[in-house]
């Protein structure tokens, strides 16, 4: 099987997963405004969240233009093309789907599925991925990810998710690491725009100073 080429990784100021796992449809709007009057440029909604097509179609109809917006635990193709029909153009899973791959590809997707070993990151690789989320990445640390990531192209797109917060961002930096996932650390269902932002400021600053080390 020939695999579609990758959609390249976007250029971002900071290269921030917002996960905004159970938030639901009525409430998206105002936070994802928050997160990218914050500084995220990348926001993800979970398809295991309440009615997650609608609050990804809602997002990206408002603010499919400042910021790179889809889904996460895509986990068939079917779900990935629906994604893509409402507008996404990010593509994120905890596992290595090559079908799930070539969909999001065709579509013009970036795509950042899950990868634990050398095994599934060549995968995933070789099925046209644009970065690989090391997940969890908690069970790995930077150690392990380190390790692995010394095999890869140099020119591969190293993410971390699953454990990541503003207290280690450092770390996972030294390790190679380039991109990061922020879940419960950033947001956890039922909270508010409010308490969103004081969480974003929080990190932004963090993976800032973390950076200019």
């Amino acid at each position: 099987m020939t695999y579609p080429v990758a959609v390249p990784w976007p250029h971002v100021k900071r290269p921030l997963v917002a996960i905004l796992r159970g938030v639901k449809p009525d409430e998206v709007e105002a936070i994802v405004e928050t997160l990218i009057d914050t500084g995220y440029e990348m926001i993800e909604v979970p398809l295991n969240s309440p009615d997650p097509f609608d609050s990804i179609a809602r997002i990206c109809k408002r603010f499919g233009g400042d910021a790179l917006i889809g889904a996460g635990t895509v986990l068939t193709a079917d779900y990935c093309a629906r994604v893509a029909d409402s507008g996404g153009r990010l593509m994120v899973s905890p596992n290595v789907d090559v079908d799930v791959l070539a969909i999001a590809a065709r579509r013009g997707m970036v795509t950042m599925p899950g990868v634990f070993s050398p095994t599934e990151a060549f995968l995933a690789l070789h099925a046209g991925a644009s970065a690989l989320k090391f997940f969890p990445a908690s069970i790995l640390g930077p150690s392990g990810i380190a390790a692995i990531r010394a095999v890869l192209p140099a020119d591969t797109v190293v993410g971390a998710v699953g454990g990541v917060s503003d207290q280690n961002f450092s770390d996972y930096i030294k390790a190679g690491v380039q991109a990061f996932g922020l879940g419960s650390s950033l947001y956890k269902p039922g909270m508010s725009a409010a308490e969103v932002k004081a969480t974003a400021q929080a990190s932004i600053a963090a993976y800032d100073r973390a950076v200019a080390r």
